[in-house]
């Protein structure tokens, strides 16, 4: 399976570090954050992975080469301006194949278990879903004996909060334009209510890096692991 990192964004809640610096780029506890993920999908058995990227993108691909050094083979996916997740991962389709993919947001830090996503064959998604953070109390979706559904389809149920990462089917972007920007929900709030999105709970560490304080936070959690 093909692994993809997106890594497009513009990164504005972290200025002014991200002004000279792509997100992916800045270094948690001594090592660039991009770095844990390329370490986690290498040590997953996840060998051919895909980065887009857009502001300050050929810092990214100067640093990361073609992923010799971590025994996994990089290509890259420019974008001008930012295609936002579901327009970038279209771009890079052709890249990608046509089976399922797995698809990690670059700005997550996470423990979960790669080796044990999987996305049935009559599926077009599957979402790692986790707690809901401070920054996020309310959720995205509910996740009811593995499936996916709208809040408005579990009224009453918790909604829980999408991590960012996730194994799609190519089949989730049929009638898509090629280089038009778009968000990816939309396309996963269809596929749920046609009952085509599965889910599992994760309840290790999770955070997402959108802010100074979180990147802080980030960095006194990997300075106490590594003690």
């Amino acid at each position: 399976m093909k692994a993809m990192i997106l890594a497009a964004g513009y990164g504005k809640r972290l200025r002014p570090l991200t002004l000279s610096t792509p997100k992916p780029l800045l270094s948690v506890a001594g090592k660039q954050l991009i770095t844990y993920h390329i370490e986690r999908l290498a040590q997953a058995g996840l060998r051919n992975l895909v980065i887009n990227h857009s502001w300050l993108g050929e810092q990214i691909e100067q640093a990361l080469g073609n992923g010799s050094q971590w025994a996994v083979n990089i290509h890259y996916s420019p974008e001008e301006q930012p295609l936002e997740t579901g327009g970038g991962i279209l771009k890079a389709l052709p890249m990608l194949g046509d089976k399922p993919f797995l698809v990690l947001n670059g700005d997550v830090y996470t423990t979960v278990d790669l080796t044990g996503l999987h996305l049935s064959e009559d599926m077009l998604a599957h979402l790692v879903m986790v707690d809901n953070p401070d920054f996020h109390p309310d959720g995205d979706f509910c996740l009811i004996n593995g499936q996916m559904l709208t809040k408005a389809a579990a009224s009453g149920q918790k909604a829980l909060t999408f991590s960012g990462i996730s194994i799609l089917s190519p089949r989730l972007f049929i009638g898509q334009q090629t280089g038009s920007a778009f968000a990816l929900a939309p396309l996963l709030i269809d596929a749920m209510t046609k009952g085509k999105v599965s889910g599992q709970y994760h309840d290790g560490f999770w955070t997402d890096v959108g802010s100074l304080e979180r990147l802080q936070a980030l960095e006194a959690y990997l300075q106490q692991a590594h003690q």
